[in-house]
């Protein structure tokens, strides 16, 4: 079973979207606030900064669930200089983007324990490692990534149970899909592939961590040389 968290938008979209064209196994996608407008059946609304929800969730699938590939996609940002930021604003990009991913790993890897198997993908970014002015709290919460995975990676290594990182530089599928086209150009002109990077590459490199079973604790750069 997939399942893929923040799957009504973005990069969570096009993965979800891809998998049913394949219908090769079952799979699942979560939303908050954007609905879906097709294969509703494969969707549940939950918010992945509740913790009860979420094990809620797993409880009910609990049954049918094997072979579980999760795919943390749910994300959000917010841009400030620190010195203007609002604590409340900043502390919820963290909740989202850390411990929303947080809460589905710790739920499902009981069930992935048990089943000698399990693959975790978090959607990290290059931003992490790369300095960038006013996305303090998003950086701070992709990098944060960067250290669970390992842990959980040496906690579950044994049970064929791997935890990696995907560092996404410039997307056609993510944030910038919003900003306007002359600032596209310009974050464009200074990734040295050229490009943005396509949807093709980020499932590519999905079905990658999924069929390996010796890379755990990894953090995967996606950026076409940008870092």
């Amino acid at each position: 079973m997939i399942i893929i968290t923040g799957a009504s938008k973005g990069i969570g979209k096009y993965l979800i979207e891809s998998y049913l064209v394949k219908g090769e196994e079952p799979i699942i996608g979560t939303y908050l606030s954007t609905t879906p407008q097709d294969h509703k059946d494969n969707f549940v609304q939950i918010d992945v900064c509740d913790s009860a929800k979420v094990t809620e969730f797993v409880e009910k699938i609990a049954g049918t669930a094997n072979q579980i590939t999760l795919i943390n996609c749910a994300g959000i940002s917010y841009s400030a200089y620190t010195h203007k930021s609002d604590p409340e604003e900043w502390k919820q990009v963290v909740e989202t983007n850390l411990f929303g991913s947080y809460h589905f790993i710790r739920a499902l890897l009981p069930l992935m324990r048990d089943q000698k198997f399990g693959r975790v993908i978090n959607f990290s970014s290059v931003v992490a490692v790369k300095p960038t002015p006013g996305i303090s709290a998003y950086s701070a919460s992709k990098a944060a990534l960067w250290g669970m995975a390992k842990s959980l990676a040496i906690e579950n290594a044994s049970l064929n149970v791997t935890i990696n990182n995907i560092n996404l530089g410039y997307s056609e599928l993510g944030m910038i899909s919003s900003v306007p086209e002359e600032y596209r150009k310009k974050i464009t002109a200074q990734i040295p592939a050229g490009f943005l990077c396509e949807g093709q590459d980020i499932l590519s490199t999905v079905e990658y961590l999924r069929k390996t079973k010796y890379i755990t604790g990894s953090s995967i750069d996606l950026s076409g040389g940008l870092v």
